[in-house]
């Protein structure tokens, strides 16, 4: 019986990731947030961008699905910009608009002013010092509301079910 054997070869990548070298994670986290804190004022601005896109009026004959669309979209791009900078209430708000938009009939018949209580709510977020954990924490309470009362059945339940347990 014969045996063939292959020498097994080490690949360049491989090499250079079993040589010591590099940054600790502890250098590389404090290295991530200094890069981050100057991002964070371009973060605002998107986010004060976006909310006056969803305060904005919508231009006459805006076919519905089109404006629940650009809501949505203004309202995701919210989360994206707040998510990085630990800005949870923000993310919380705009994904419960975001719910609520995905939930809402496209041929029409939407209550926009659901979207501009969230909207004036998130302007309201931005706006507030970090350090106002009750204000923040009543705003995000009475949207949870809104959202249980506005939300469809089937879809509540379906977001409960995402909800970690308290």
């Amino acid at each position: 019986m014969t045996v063939i054997t292959h020498v097994q070869r080490r690949s360049r990548l491989a090499e250079m990731v079993d040589r010591p070298g590099g940054v600790s994670v502890g250098v590389a986290l404090a290295q991530a947030q200094a890069n981050l804190g100057g991002l964070r004022d371009q973060a605002c601005a998107i986010i004060a961008d976006n909310i006056a896109v969803l305060l904005a009026e919508p231009a006459p004959g805006t076919i519905e699905a089109l404006r629940l669309d650009l809501a949505y979209s203004a309202s995701n791009q919210i989360i994206d910009a707040a998510s990085p900078f630990a800005m949870d209430d923000l993310c919380t708000a705009a994904k419960g608009l975001c719910d609520l938009l995905d939930a809402a009939p496209r041929q029409g018949g939407f209550d926009w002013r659901i979207a501009t209580v969230h909207a004036q709510a998130m302007k309201l977020l931005l706006s507030l010092p970090t350090d106002a954990a009750a204000p923040r924490a009543a705003i995000v309470e009475n949207l949870a509301e809104v959202l249980k009362r506005k939300l469809p059945v089937q879809s509540q339940t379906a977001h409960q079910a995402v909800q970690p347990a308290a």
